[in-house]
């Protein structure tokens, strides 16, 4: 499990995921991907590297994503839950408004040219 550098961690699916979000954040985050799923193990390295972190969980809007946000609810109840328009399933193609929207929300610093829809 990489180590985390930041105060702020976001947790996200995919890579995809990844990318857009940090392309929208304006400040040190860290972004750690799941790959969809997380074994317990894992889970357990990532609930004692993120103790004293502030931890997003940002994930799909989907099946996959709510068994996911689940297990995290379930050993990790500190972590703040952000969630996408369900209309749009997947934050990967999410449009980069909707995520700055949310993230903006969460307090997140982010590039204000995503809050713009044109």
């Amino acid at each position: 499990m990489n180590e985390v550098m930041s105060d702020k961690v976001i947790i996200v699916e995919g890579r995809s995921d990844k990318n857009k979000v940090k392309n929208i954040i304006n400040e040190p985050i860290d972004i750690i991907c799941t790959n969809g799923t997380i074994s317990i193990t894992k889970l357990d390295e990532l609930i004692e590297i993120l103790y004293d972190k502030e931890v997003y969980i940002l994930v799909d809007a989907d099946e996959a994503g709510e068994k996911l946000r689940k297990q995290f609810r379930r050993e990790f109840p500190e972590a703040e839950h952000l969630y996408i328009d369900k209309m749009y399933r997947e934050v990967a193609t999410a449009p980069e408004y909707h995520l700055a929207t949310i993230l903006l929300g969460a307090n997140i610093d982010i590039n204000l040219a995503y809050l713009d829809r044109g």
